[in-house]
């Protein structure tokens, strides 16, 4: 597979998160998050810390004209990680940021209107939301923070419940994730390079299930497959894509070295053996997960120059021929791509 570069965009601040919407009539958007270290430039010692400022972009890109354009702006703290909800009416996104906060969004009208934002733990001034996802059977939310826990909310007609939070890593909690396939299981990864499955249905004691300790790194991606219901993806900063089996989780079937820790994986709604990953220092990867659940490497992004961070496929296929559309940005060159992609 060959990228085209179609567009590129500076998004002024650091960018690190992209994600496209699924809904059917929403598939033209996708948003872009950001994340920017303001230096204090005090001098003393008790002076305060470092602001973390972000900003997420609305973008709607028209695949019959191939022109993009920006919507709509919010400024917030710092974005790490963001997901849609899609099983509604009205999509709304999630965003987790900088201040340990969620922040869930309506689009609507060509924008994004504020709807819920919800402390992590109000008590802790420096805890940093990380990575969150839906269960969109039963508008769950999980997020995972820099102190090793994981907080599960429920959504309910405009409004959070905080279910319950536990510690489930040592150092941070780079990612979690629900199994597609099964609503009561939750995937976590950490810096402690540990993997973990919990049963949400169990009391907090019995939570964990399994823990998995084949990655060299930090755990930083999970991805269940679409339409393979036992496939579970893992990314970490060792550099390899890792596929299981999740009624053995104890060792991958399939594994790939991409040549760069990987911090995002997304599979193709086109193709959905085919995965985008985020190879951090090595641009950005396509791989082909094949019959035999091996994995091969199928095509390379290298236009970015800075650490590589946010990616998505559009779920808008193109019109005019064969190909398919990504959105891809990196750090701190401030930089978002959409390109296409030829099979």
């Amino acid at each position: 597979m060959k990228p085209q570069i179609l567009h590129t965009i500076d998004t002024e601040y650091s960018a690190d998160s992209i994600e496209w919407c699924p809904c059917e009539e929403y598939q033209s958007f996708f948003v872009c998050g950001t994340y920017q270290l303001e230096e204090n430039k005090s001098t003393t010692e008790l002076s305060a810390p470092c602001k973390r400022k972000g900003r997420i972009y609305l973008y709607h890109f028209d695949s019959s004209s191939e022109e993009i354009k920006e919507m709509f702006r919010v400024e917030t703290a710092a974005i790490l990680d963001m997901k849609w909800l899609t099983h509604l009416d009205i999509p709304l996104l999630t965003s987790a940021n900088a201040i340990g906060e969620i922040e869930i969004y309506q689009l609507e009208d060509n924008s994004l209107k504020k709807i819920i934002t919800e402390e992590l733990n109000p008590e802790d001034e420096d805890l940093l939301a990380l990575s969150l996802d839906w269960n969109h059977k039963t508008k769950q939310i999980c997020v995972s923070d820099s102190k090793g826990g994981v907080t599960l909310f429920k959504y309910d007609n405009g409004s959070l419940l905080k279910e319950s939070h536990w510690s489930a890593h040592n150092f941070e909690a780079w990612i979690c994730a629900f199994d597609d396939w099964n609503q009561n299981l939750l995937y976590t990864g950490g810096d402690d390079t540990l993997f973990h499955c919990f049963d949400i249905r169990c009391p907090k004691e019995a939570f964990k299930t399994l823990t998995n300790k084949s990655h060299g790194a930090g755990v930083t991606c999970f991805l269940s497959h679409p339409s393979k219901e036992n496939f579970l993806l893992s990314g970490s900063y060792d550099e390899n894509l890792r596929l299981f089996d999740t009624r053995s989780l104890k060792k991958p079937v399939g594994e790939v070295n991409l040549a760069g820790g990987i911090w995002r994986i997304k599979s193709n709604p086109f193709d959905e053996n085919m995965i985008l990953t985020a190879c951090m220092y090595n641009n950005f990867s396509v791989v082909k997960i094949l019959e035999d659940s091996s994995l091969k490497l199928g095509g390379v992004l290298e236009t970015h120059k800075s650490i590589c961070y946010g990616s998505d496929w559009s779920h808008d296929k193109n019109k005019g021929g064969e190909g398919f559309y990504t959105a891809t940005c990196s750090f701190y060159d401030h930089k978002l791509c959409l390109s296409k992609w030829e099979v």
